[in-house]
């Protein structure tokens, strides 16, 4: 039976078994000899009995949560500092359990470095797990920590070898098949011969955090055992370590990085990308006669309005005459507050004569203001050009931090910008409205969301809505797919036998349920089976969610399993990669939109050799 005091992998720890204070001599780092030696040595050697045994605590990774019911420190030799990079053999084992786990497939291709930091967290985990378990096996078996046999490490490291070599080889395997799914070709051979370092550091990195959160609870529980009994130390010096873990972490790491970053993007949200110039045109925002400045638009405005198709585009697709297609659009800088830049959008969307085309668009951006072009160029194409789409800033930041930060500004701006535009729409004669339509991509289709209660609510108010990528957390998208039809899978579910409401994961090759009827307003949501921020959630920590149960999406491998913590772990690393995959997977939507837009509007004249052409146009769209 393995033991599980601290052994010699990382760095051997004599002073932390609980006998060796005063017994510097029965242990191998003191005396120089192999811990065969010592134990032959033990055999011919009678000790004094200890007047009191010190139980070693087991080793975590896990903050002062688990570390307040460790016990007290190991005793040790005056004077000699405890070592912090060890390892006990029961942990070993779970870091290598956990870590060669970490290869199997998740949703995206994962390179060495991505594969290297899940090993290391997913090894940090498996190692505090382990010692968890070697504690409760010792509180059933009323024992102290014993030394492993000598057997007990060379096990390990034969075994070890072994199952790191075949999970490291399976995982490349994996990887392969998963790149043959989406059609990525790169291969970095030198950062997958890289990853195993790149686990080490971020495995010992985590267990030094741990061991010093550990260390800092016995330390306050040890101050408090002054003044207070020693249980209500060690319960208010865990409180006190839990509460100060947490501000450093959210108050100032998160919160710094959070400032440095709106500092970093503000300063970015001044400039204008190279090629992008102010429009001579009226027909859109910063241009002559708007009420809109083309320098408060920021970068993701001035990107917006100073690209996209023009009349020639449009009328060499469609060989029919065009409109050129209003653009309009508020930034942080235009107005103080969203309720204001909705304002002044819908006055300059009058200015434009927006709400005198056959088409509008409510668009709701992504964190940085950012709408994207594919979305907007394929609305524009196939309306004809006779099309208004009107947009605000809510952020500088990125979408992946605004996930954090800003999602409440993203709900704000979504229903300020709807509300606002729908207040004037609603006051036109019937018969000279246009056609009101709402879309919106990833954190966009969050805040777009949030004008809405239902789907009812969304056929009884719009014309049609095209969501694409939805996050996890939507709150319409969760209802939808939770109260989907039986039988139907998550990953393109059926709700209310499609009426309103429909979900497809390739709107090209069809958008179930086929043969029903779809009548009147349309609600479109695309999304991939293979894209992380449809399905990352903190419910795939401890839960298997209903995508990885059931058969597996086109470009998502069969082999694809749910573990506890791990998988958890492998999508999160997805998500920064999200849109590093080829057109049609993960967080990669373009041509997608084409087919989406068609089957939302509805346009007449649209041929099937159009859309064909049509979605090439839109691949090269960036």
């Amino acid at each position: 039976m393995a033991r599980d005091t601290p052994g010699p992998p990382v760095s051997p720890s004599p002073d932390d078994h609980p006998d060796a204070a005063g017994q510097d001599a029965a242990s191998p780092a003191a005396t120089g000899q192999p811990p065969a030696a010592v134990e032959a040595s033990r055999g011919a050697t009678t000790q004094a009995p200890q007047a009191t045994a010190v139980e070693a605590p087991p080793e975590v990774v896990a903050p002062p949560a688990v570390a307040a019911a460790e016990g007290p420190p190991p005793t040790r030799a005056p004077g000699k500092p405890r070592k912090l990079l060890y390892a006990t053999l029961p942990g070993s084992w779970g870091a290598l359990i956990f870590g060669c786990l970490s290869f199997t497939p998740s949703l995206l291709p994962r390179g060495g470095i991505v594969q290297g930091v899940v090993f290391g967290i997913t090894a940090a985990i498996g190692y505090g797990l382990g010692v968890w378990a070697a504690s409760i096996w010792r509180a059933f078996a009323d024992r102290a920590p014993r030394q492993p046999r000598r057997w007990a490490w060379l096990t390990f490291f034969i075994a070890g070898a072994a199952l790191y070599a075949v999970g490291f080889a399976l995982g490349q395997y994996w990887q392969h098949e998963i790149r043959k799914l989406m059609g990525v070709t790169d291969y970095n051979i030198p950062l997958v011969v890289a990853s195993p370092f790149i686990a080490a550091v971020i495995f010992c990195l985590l267990l030094l955090i741990g061991r010093g959160l550990r260390g800092l609870y016995r330390w306050a529980a040890k101050l408090l055992s002054r003044w207070i009994g020693p249980r209500a130390a060690r319960g208010v010096g865990w409180v006190l370590v839990v509460g100060l873990t947490y501000l450093v972490v959210s108050g100032l790491l998160l919160q710094g990085f959070v400032n440095l970053m709106n500092s970093a993007y503000g300063t970015r949200d001044t400039t204008t990308a190279e090629g992008v110039q102010k429009p001579a045109t009226s027909l859109r925002s910063g241009g002559p006669t708007s009420l809109v400045p083309w320098d408060t638009l920021g970068y993701q405005g001035r990107n917006f309005i100073g690209k996209g198709p023009s009349v020639s585009d449009i009328e060499k697709l469609t060989g029919q005459p065009a409109m050129e297609p209003i653009r309009i659009y508020a930034g942080l800088a235009s107005a103080k507050g969203a309720a204001a830049q909705a304002a002044l959008a819908v006055k300059d969307l009058q200015r434009a004569g927006g709400f005198q085309r056959k088409y509008l668009d409510v668009v709701t951006t992504t964190g940085s203001g950012w709408v994207d072009p594919a979305l907007v160029d394929s609305f524009e194409y196939l309306s004809g050009g006779d099309c208004a789409t009107v947009a605000i800033q809510y952020s500088y930041l990125p979408s992946w931090i605004s996930y954090l930060v800003d999602k409440a500004k993203a709900q704000e701006a979504g229903r300020a910008l709807f509300d606002a535009v729908y207040g004037a729409w609603a006051k036109m004669p019937q018969d000279r409205r246009p056609k009101l339509v709402v879309a919106g991509e990833s954190l966009g289709s969050f805040g777009g969301e949030t004008a809405f209660t239902g789907a009812n609510d969304m056929a009884n108010t719009t014309d049609g809505i095209l969501f694409a990528g939805p996050p996890n957390f939507n709150t319409l998208w969760t209802e939808f797919t939770g109260n989907r039809q039986a039988g139907s899978p998550e990953i393109q579910p059926i709700y209310q036998n499609g009426q309103i409401v429909r979900f497809a994961n390739d709107a090209a090759k069809g958008i179930p349920p086929e043969g029903q009827p779809w009548n009147g307003t349309r609600v479109l949501y695309l999304q991939h089976p293979s894209d992380p921020i449809v399905w990352w959630s903190p419910h795939l920590i401890f839960g298997q969610p209903d995508w990885i149960s059931e058969p597996p999406g086109s470009d998502v491998l069969k082999t694809m399993f749910w573990m506890p913590f791990i998988t958890f772990w492998q999508v999160t690393a997805d998500l920064p990669f999200a849109t590093g995959v080829p057109d049609g997977h993960g967080h990669r939507y373009s041509a997608e939109y084409v087919d989406g837009w068609n089957a939302v509007l509805r346009p007449p004249g649209i041929t099937t050799q159009d859309l064909a052409s049509l979605r090439k146009i839109i691949s090269e769209v960036r």
